[in-house]
């Protein structure tokens, strides 16, 4: 009897208007009123990751999926990438991209402590040739606590003038903490609808900038269900969904975006600072 009360780092306690607004029943997500929701979501998602010129995708999936996602959609079996590791999120992130068959250039820390940016910036200048293709980084490590300056990866690889892609795990930091996707120059962004959007589990949220979505077009990693292009096709038809999405989870997406604008996206930030 009584509640279930989650005092973990997620999933997180669900408010009672998002549970309300996903009490409903299924729909004909080709009628047109799901993709008219769909396109408004679309267009206020881009706010939490503080971009107008990134595409997102809503994804039945979980943070998981949302990695593999980014990944497969921008590099290439055998690519080399820059990966740190400073926890155990960092580590499963780590793993699958070795699973998918990249050439992972690891950078570990004491578990506790942040990315040695350092390390990265020797890498990047000894890099003449370009062979590094992505820098993939947890924003927050949600098992540590640690945040990451993602500002000042950006500004390493600005200052070696690096082409290198900048993939972003903010499972457990968008909607959470500062994230400026445009600003630092961020190319493809994640999270998860179970952390600070305080939704079920069973979205992921990938944002991608342009230039991600140009690498997309010569990507060989085998994909389908990840597939952006497959996404893209619908986006262009009005249609919005390749495949049938979680009605109930649609409209708990649009309950947990109005209740983050109504309170205000910095408001949210500095509370959960305060916390």
């Amino acid at each position: 009897p009584g509640r279930n009360h989650l005092f973990v780092p997620g999933p997180v306690n669900i408010p009672e208007p998002v549970i309300r607004a996903m009490n409903r029943n299924n729909e004909d997500y080709r009628s047109p009123a799901v993709p008219a929701l769909t396109k408004t979501l679309l267009e206020d998602v881009k706010k939490i990751f503080k971009t107008t010129s990134g595409t997102p995708f809503l994804i039945p999936t979980t943070g998981t999926g949302a990695w593999e996602s980014a990944l497969t959609n921008t590099l290439s079996p055998g690519d080399r990438i820059i990966s740190f590791l400073i926890g155990q999120f960092s580590l499963l992130w780590i793993d699958q991209q070795q699973r998918l068959g990249f050439n992972v250039d690891v950078v570990e820390s004491d578990w506790g402590q942040g990315a040695n940016l350092d390390i990265l910036a020797s890498k990047l200048a000894s890099d003449t040739t370009h062979t590094i293709k992505a820098i993939c980084i947890v924003h927050n490590e949600t098992a540590t606590g640690v945040t990451n300056n993602l500002l000042t990866v950006r500004k390493i690889l600005d200052q070696y003038n690096h082409p290198a892609l900048l993939l972003v795990d903010g499972v457990s930091s968008i909607c959470a903490l500062d994230f400026r996707m445009d600003e630092w120059g961020i190319d493809v962004a994640l999270t998860g609808s179970q952390k600070a959007l305080s939704l079920p589990t069973g979205m992921g949220i990938v944002c991608a900038s342009p230039k991600a979505l140009e690498a997309s077009k010569t990507s060989k990693s085998v994909r389908v269900f990840f597939d952006w292009s497959d996404y893209l096709k619908v986006y262009k038809m009005g249609t919005y969904w390749p495949y049938t999405p979680s009605i109930q989870l649609l409209y708990g997406l649009r309950a947990a975006l109005d209740l983050i604008f109504e309170e205000g996206l910095e408001n949210v930030i500095a509370r959960h600072t305060r916390l």
